[in-house]
């Protein structure tokens, strides 16, 4: 963990953790995280205790290839699954609240939260960055090949400069769009 010390970023420790991390959020005072080819999740103490974890085995799996993960600001999390062609909405104790399909949503790989009913998300086999909205249960896309999205693996929104950023995959670039 880092901490802040003054404008001085310090390390504080590492955490151990049960597998190879693939994604991280905030889950409150707490991390939740997807693991590298595992098909579980798990909410985490800032001291690495397993809180909660999601198992997705046998009859009740749900995930195929659980990749990215995000924290909207209610704290609801959003999970892409790149091996079913998911996002799934889940509570901060992992229950599952809701799970969204589109034919416009192929591998999807990064996902952020802007509001609680606007979530963006890249969309690495429709080559596009697309925007969920929850309460209408609607998916759009906000950006495609036409506006240079190409292959778009991960984002981020930045609210105070209303920017985008998307690193394509493999990328030693990250393309930054704004809103005018």
């Amino acid at each position: 963990m880092i901490k802040i010390k003054g404008n001085t970023l310090v390390k504080d420790k590492v955490l151990k953790v049960s597998h190879l991390v693939y994604g991280i959020t905030t889950s409150g005072d707490n991390l939740a995280v997807t693991y590298n080819k595992q098909l579980w999740l798990e909410v985490i103490s800032t001291d690495g205790k397993v809180l909660q974890q999601f198992h997705s085995t046998g009859e009740t799996q749900h995930f195929k290839s659980p990749l990215f993960i995000t924290t909207s600001p209610d704290g609801t999390l959003w999970v892409s699954d790149c091996g079913n062609n998911t996002i799934t909405k889940m509570d901060a104790g992992l229950t599952i609240l809701q799970t969204f399909t589109s034919p416009l949503l192929e591998e999807p790989c990064g996902i952020t939260a802007v509001t609680e009913d606007q979530i963006l998300v890249c969309s690495l086999g429709n080559n596009s960055l697309l925007l969920l909205q929850p309460s209408t249960n609607t998916m759009s896309t906000l950006l495609g090949k036409d506006d240079g999205i190409e292959k778009p693996l991960s984002l981020t929104y930045c609210p105070q400069e209303r920017k985008i950023f998307v690193a394509p995959y493999p990328t030693d670039s990250i393309k930054v769009f704004k809103f005018t």
